[in-house]
């Protein structure tokens, strides 16, 4: 079949306007910024469910390296799982995001051009990928000695490990990308956030119980990579039309023009990737495997609280790319307060309690973890900037400002590392979390200053104020009750959530606020809207932007 000229997909790249590509199927009237903002609201409860998943088992898993392997043996892992983490997002060469920019563009099926663009992105990384694996499994002895302490066969075995599975994180990634484009929104979601995130702690935790050791973990947190990456194969031969006829060969200026695109975007991505494993790697090498450990466990629980942000961004970012590609800043920055205030109530509660009550949550993981305590607590705070500010790296994104959004990137990455070698010797993890909480507020105060520039429209209102004050507030009186009545631990915990629940169960008896989440849920549902010509919209119409974040919401 022929695909439609749609959007790219995640966020990454410029909008059609300003890739080089003529831009199709993105005029238009100006767009209503409320019905945007509703439709914002609709594409992003899939992503959203994802994400919900995805920080569940990706919670567990820590639980399960922690209290498996303890603080030295966890921090081995993380260490490794890091390594692996950080060189595949720089081998993968910003490709990822150029599969999503430039297959919208494209045929898909036996007789379109879509399969040819795979040689095109795939070739180069994949290559990278397999001399990076070679160089680093011969270096493997000789790298394990400066970042593991103890055994060095040990060291050594995981360091091997890693490298040699760098091209199956690398395809992974990139089949994934495909996938966001050829299918439904739904089997992206299938495969990375549940057939993932699901699959490690499980296997993970069968090494633990069969005593398989440090390499058998790792092991079981490589294994599903492979296996995730073989159904996202499966799952993008038939749309691409592999095997029944698709042609594989590339016109020579595909090859220039992706890479064009794909290159700036890479060091980026590469950063973005491995913000939390550099702060784990400078741990492990200046203060110990056991410090590194701690902060991995950490830095478990500041991810997850992060999800939401990140599943809202998946969503809507074809949507924000739309918009800016046709010149509707207002209707973009509507869109932008609104998914920034969703973001800001499901994830202030989170940090809020992860900052008080961090010591209940560590000792999930043993009591030896109690000394992430001060971590916990800074870098919860930072991240209430991070999710506050909302996702103002995909507006700078798609307003086709990638420079900018690099920019924002190493300043904050040049704050955590040099912050972090003069911390991390003396404070440990702590000092780690201090680096990082640094760093991270230097990119988004960045990030904000130039995205209020481009996109030159508000990105504050009074709607998400409220919510913030009303969401601190809340929590912080429930957290202060649950501290003087049972303290900072799981007693403490346990009452600040009953206060909470309590207060919710309050607030749902008030007739005003039943009828608000009524009025949101006739929204998200997508019943009696106003299309912009004036006419109800059709059954489906808005359906595309669940069913697929590359296709678009709307003609114009």
């Amino acid at each position: 079949m022929t695909a439609a000229v749609r959007p790219h997909g995640d966020g990454d790249g410029p909008p059609p306007a300003a890739s080089g590509v003529p831009a199709r199927g993105v005029d238009g009237p100006p767009a209503d910024g409320a019905a945007e903002a509703r439709r914002g609201a609709r594409s992003g409860i899939t992503g959203l469910l994802g994400a919900a998943v995805n920080g569940l088992f990706g919670f567990l898993l820590a639980v399960v390296v922690t209290r498996g392997y303890g603080t030295e043996g966890a921090g081995a892992l993380f260490a490794a799982i890091g390594v692996v983490t950080v060189v595949a997002a720089v081998c993968v060469l910003g490709a990822e995001t150029g599969l999503v920019w430039a297959l919208p563009r494209r045929r898909l099926g036996p007789g379109g051009d879509a399969a040819g663009m795979l040689v095109v992105a795939l070739l180069p990384p994949l290559a990278l990928a397999f001399a990076v694996a070679a160089a680093g499994t011969l270096a493997a002895d000789a790298l394990a000695r400066r970042l593991f302490d103890g055994p060095a066969a040990d060291g050594a075995a995981l360091l091997t490990a890693s490298f040699a599975a760098v091209p199956v994180l690398v395809a992974m990634t990139l089949l994934f990308a495909v996938l966001r484009c050829a299918r439904p929104i739904r089997a992206y979601v299938a495969v990375q956030s549940v057939l993932l995130p699901v699959a490690r702690p499980v296997l993970v935790g069968v090494a633990v119980l069969t005593s398989g050791g440090l390499l058998a973990g790792l092991g079981g947190w490589l294994v599903p990579a492979g296996v995730a990456a073989l159904f996202a194969l499966l799952l993008v031969a038939g749309p691409l039309g592999l095997g029944r006829g698709a042609a594989l060969r590339p016109q020579r200026e595909d090859w220039s023009t992706f890479w064009r695109f794909a290159l700036p975007r890479a060091a980026s991505a590469a950063i973005d990737a491995g913000n939390m494993w550099v702060g784990v790697l400078l741990t492990s090498v200046l203060a110990g495997p056991a410090a590194a450990g701690v902060f991995g466990a950490v830095g478990r629980y500041i991810l997850a609280g992060q999800l939401a942000m990140q599943g809202l961004r998946v969503a809507v970012s074809p949507q924000l790319s739309r918009l800016l590609g046709r010149g509707d800043r207002a209707a973009a920055a509507a869109v932008h307060r609104r998914l920034t205030t969703w973001g800001l109530v499901l994830s202030w509660p989170v940090y809020l309690l992860l900052a008080v009550f961090g010591l209940a949550f560590l000792q999930l993981f043993g009591p030896e973890f109690a000394a992430g305590v001060p971590a916990m607590t800074v870098l919860a705070l930072a991240m209430l900037v991070n999710t506050g500010v909302g996702n103002v790296q995909s507006l700078l994104l798609m307003g086709g400002r990638s420079g900018l959004h690099l920019a924002a990137t190493l300043a904050g990455l040049l704050v955590t590392v040099s912050l972090g070698l003069w911390l991390i010797p003396a404070h440990g993890a702590t000092g780690a979390a201090l680096a990082w909480a640094l760093g991270i507020a230097t990119e988004n105060l960045s990030a904000v200053a130039c995205a209020r520039a481009v996109v030159g429209q508000p990105l504050v209102d009074a709607a998400m104020l409220r919510a913030a004050a009303g969401t601190a507030a809340g929590v912080g009186a429930a957290a202060a009750v649950g501290v003087l009545a049972g303290g900072r631990g799981i007693s403490g915990l346990a009452v600040a959530l009953g206060v909470l629940a309590a207060g919710c169960v309050g607030l749902l008896t008030l007739p005003r606020v039943r009828r608000r989440i009524r009025a949101t849920m006739v929204q998200v549902r997508g019943r009696q809207e106003v299309a912009p010509g004036g006419h109800r919209a059709r059954p489906g119409e808005d359906e595309g932007q669940v069913r697929s974040s590359c296709r678009p919401s709307g003609t114009g």
